[in-house]
């Protein structure tokens, strides 16, 4: 299996569901020697051949076991939730929900990791990766995932799209999470003005500039593209969208946390993607530069622009008729290749199992039912994020969402960054300095007050001082 270090911007993925937890105190003293059982998880092939078969195995050796999920208030969760009453009938392990926002949720998680371990289960997003594995917050998931008689074929965890089995879940060589819930960035267009004009869908980044050209002020009121671009770090964050494409980036990935860092702002191709996305943006509505995700998708939903380039979390708005006046003529495709070949942004969650807990045959019965191939439709019609291919495949959701096709092309090209051994967020600990300092050259190339190449150049100096 291929693993590779990885710490990624999460957008656009955060529910609105929050729910308290009473303390949990005493559930360890019943669940201790639960987790032990008769060998614990330790099945054969025959065991597990079926979902029915496998519940009946686990209820052997875990029934009344009581488990502690950590959870963001996420979309995701909410289908867990409805998920729980055939998961306790199946296997007889009851499930606690501590249901935290985002903000609240890794803190909680980290000072119970070296505390009570009341939790058996940790939702973790992709971002936090590196400080929980230097930590050891967490269990190597191929302990389980790779361990047949833990683990049903059914799970199928090479079913999980690569860019997020090898993109999100795990840092230093090894993965620590399952791939529950996650994004990366592509294209829609209006499939209206492409065919009054012939036009065909952009496959590379020239392509994407030249469309974005031709369509800016083509008919009244139209603009070639919409992308975020507000000064700071959502520059960056637009920015970023493409730079990989090029060859570009803030840091040399290879020189981070030695004594000697390496910025690498100043580069021939950091500097052409920055040129090139300043002359995108020129074919962008007049207040871009105010843009976060937000404006951008109201931009493109409005039918103000031809096309956006934004996250695959955000198609069902497009497609969606009641907040969509562009819903049924709007296809999707990748983010285009560039000189440097194909890479797009990667984020999202995973379920995980923290070294603390006390039931991890228990936990893991939990992620394997709750984040199997075998339950991957039903996850999915709850509300759920898809991250499998067999879900990306699946004709009834691909009707529900039709830019499914589009999102696993997608997630192909941003595995072309995975391959190349790069995070799109670089795992600095200052990086949110650094992409603030980028953002803020970059927004000031945008609106003239310097050129792109001198933006470069002052951020390069910038981001030297602020790391050394």
């Amino acid at each position: 299996m291929k693993k590779r270090t990885k710490k990624l911007l999460s957008v656009g993925l955060i529910g609105v569901m929050t729910l308290s937890l009473a303390a949990c105190g005493n559930k360890n003293e019943t669940k201790d020697t639960k987790s032990e059982g008769s060998g614990g998880l330790n099945f054969t092939s025959e065991e597990t051949a079926t979902l029915e078969d496998w519940g009946a195995a686990v209820k052997k050796n875990f029934d009344g076991t009581e488990i502690t999920v950590a959870m963001a208030s996420h979309p995701s969760t909410d289908a867990f939730k409805k998920m729980e009453k055939e998961f306790t009938d199946l296997t007889g392990i009851k499930v606690v929900w501590d249901i935290v926002e985002e903000t609240n949720l890794k803190n909680k998680q980290l000072l119970d990791a070296q505390g009570a371990g009341s939790y058996d289960v940790f939702m973790v997003d992709a971002f936090w990766m590196s400080e929980y594995a230097s930590k050891n917050v967490l269990v190597p998931i191929s302990d389980y995932a790779e361990n047949e008689a833990k683990t049903p074929e059914w799970f199928d965890y090479e079913d999980i799209m690569p860019a997020y089995r090898n993109g999100i879940a795990g840092a230093n060589d090894v993965n620590y999470g399952i791939p529950t819930a996650g994004e990366t960035r592509f294209i829609a267009y209006r499939t209206d003005l492409f065919e009054k004009y012939s036009k065909k869908a952009p496959e590379t980044m020239d392509e994407f500039l030249e469309l974005a050209q031709f369509f800016n002020k083509k008919e009244d009121g139209l603009y070639g593209v919409s992308m975020r671009a507000q000064r700071g770090i959502h520059f960056a964050s637009g920015w970023m969208s493409l730079m990989y494409n090029f060859g570009g980036g803030f840091l040399d990935q290879e020189t981070i946390g030695s004594d000697d860092e390496v910025v690498t702002c100043t580069t021939d191709e950091t500097k052409e993607s920055l040129t090139y996305f300043v002359d995108l943006l020129k074919c962008a509505p007049p207040d871009v530069g105010s843009y976060t995700h937000e404006e951008a998708l109201g931009a493109f939903i409005s039918g103000k622009t031809a096309m956006w380039l934004d996250a695959t979390a955000l198609a069902g708005q497009i497609t969606d008729p009641e907040s969509s006046t562009v819903a049924d003529k709007v296809a999707f495709v990748p983010t285009p290749t560039g000189p440097a070949g194909d890479g797009a942004a990667l984020a999202g969650w995973n379920l995980a199992i923290p070294e603390s807990s006390k039931n991890k045959d228990a936990a893991w019965a939990f992620i394997s039912y709750m984040a199997s191939k075998e339950k991957v439709t039903e996850y999915v019609e709850n509300g759920g994020v898809a991250t499998r291919a067999s879900a990306f495949d699946n004709a009834e959701l691909q009707e529900a969402n039709p830019s499914y096709e589009a999102q696993k092309l997608a997630l192909e090209s941003a595995n072309g960054l995975v391959e190349k051994g790069l995070s799109w967020i670089p795992q600095h600990d200052s990086i949110n300095q650094i992409l603030d300092i980028a953002g803020g050259y970059g927004s000031s190339a945008l609106t003239g007050d310097t050129t792109p190449d001198q933006a470069c150049e002052d951020m390069q100096k910038d981001i030297e001082d602020l790391i050394k």
